[in-house]
């Protein structure tokens, strides 16, 4: 059984629908936020908004038990806390790292919309937390 199936069987459809568009639509929101942290000027929004975003994932993916978009996202959210405490801009390294981010989150909504059999495997540079989130 697909990851979407399993979803329709354990929640109310409505539910299920709901976190896909919703998650569609963070997971559109994150690559101008992302590219936006070069900026000085838009990096204490950005920042915050991704937070934001991220924290959200970790909330909606937690109630429906989507154990990788949990595990990424909380990563996620605990980065862009440090980073938070920056006055920016970020790193190439950092930006680089987030779109990489961005990339497997966007995975992870194919695998759910396409009714994948399992999440797709982690891309495994993003264990490599860049040491310097903010541009020297």
């Amino acid at each position: 059984m697909g990851i979407l199936s399993q979803l329709e069987v354990d929640f109310d459809i409505e539910i299920v629908e709901d976190f896909i568009s919703h998650y569609a639509i963070m997971c559109e929101n994150m690559e101008p936020l992302i590219i936006g942290l070069g900026k000085s000027e838009r990096y204490n929004d950005n920042i915050g908004e991704l937070f934001r975003i991220f924290h959200n994932m970790k909330s909606a993916a937690g109630f429906l038990k989507l154990e990788p978009i949990i595990k990424l996202a909380v990563l996620c959210e605990d980065i862009a806390e440090e980073a938070r405490l920056l006055q920016g801009p970020a790193s190439e390294p950092f930006i680089d790292w987030l779109l990489l981010v961005s990339d497997q989150f966007d995975r992870y909504r194919r695998d759910v919309e396409y009714n994948a059999d399992f999440f797709t495997v982690l891309n495994p540079l993003i264990i490599k937390v860049p040491h310097a989130l903010e541009k020297e």
